[in-house]
């Protein structure tokens, strides 16, 4: 068994944070004005499990009966709080000039764009039911099932209290696999766009061919999303984008699936609309 030595890019990864400015919606009934609150979002971590501080910053101006569940908006896009905050970030905002600006809403709740959220326990199901999913992929389950409720318990912990050596040690388990195999059984992924019905596209997809060759990123999105591969002469239509940047389609998939999952495993890239300036 071998696991990514590449600890750099691990670390980039989880240490990659989105300069934000939360704005309190217009409409919010304040005691006296509502001062906007800045934060260092951490692109791997969920909305709802960083936001106590801007929550606590707006109940200093506002009425215990006027504060409901708390949510968050962007340009009038209501954002999914159990999708990872850089892919929130990648999707709807990846061209904008930062600080992100955010609107915090507290009356209204979008129930039809929106899970609720009323507590972190909520956040850690959803969060090892998705790295549970990853691992039936990779490893037919086999080993997150083998490991114990402490372990399951480290990988949260670690990612709730950012603690980036706690999750590795658990998390690099779950990132081994047999040599003689070249890789994981499929690659845990999703592929999501502003454009579409469907929440993402997610398919089974084998980081190596019955030949042995490694797959690439570009293969990949030839066969789930041929529209975002550009040909030689073509303008190029869209950005395939994780983590910020945009990888080059050569890069195997096994090794992206390695560096720059998030921390429930899965690869979330995201297909956006190139720019026109």
């Amino acid at each position: 068994k071998r696991m990514a030595d590449d600890k750099d890019v691990l670390r980039d990864v989880w240490y990659g944070r989105i300069p934000t400015c939360f704005t309190l919606y217009q409409d919010e009934i304040t005691e006296r004005e509502a001062e906007p609150y800045y934060l260092l979002l951490p692109r791997v971590s969920y909305i709802t499990l960083v936001t106590d501080k801007v929550k606590k910053h707006f109940q200093k101006v506002m009425k215990q009966e006027d504060m409901e569940e708390m949510w968050f908006e962007y340009e009038g896009t209501p954002l999914k709080w159990h999708y990872p905050i850089g892919l929130l970030f990648d999707l709807h905002a990846s061209n904008v000039a930062l600080p992100w600006s955010i609107t915090v809403h507290f009356k209204n709740f979008p129930e039809r764009d929106l899970l609720h959220c009323p507590s972190n326990s909520l956040i850690e199901a959803h969060f090892m039911s998705t790295i549970k999913e990853a691992d039936t992929l990779k490893h037919k389950g086999q080993v997150i099932n083998d490991m114990q409720k402490k372990d399951h318990k480290q990988l949260w912990m670690g990612l709730q209290n950012d603690k980036f050596d706690q999750f590795w040690a658990m998390n690099r388990k779950l990132m081994e696999y047999p040599t003689e195999e070249g890789g994981f059984r499929y690659i845990p992924f999703r592929i999501y766009q502003t454009m579409s019905d469907r929440p993402f596209i997610q398919k089974l997809f084998r980081p190596v061919t019955a030949e042995g060759q490694s797959h690439t990123l570009g293969d990949l999105l030839k066969e789930v999303f041929p529209a975002a591969i550009t040909n030689d002469d073509d303008q190029k239509k869209y950005q395939v984008v994780i983590h910020g940047i945009e990888p080059m389609l050569e890069t195997p998939v096994q090794w992206l699936s390695e560096h720059l999952s998030y921390p429930d495993n899965f690869l979330h890239i995201s297909v956006i609309p190139t720019p026109t300036d």
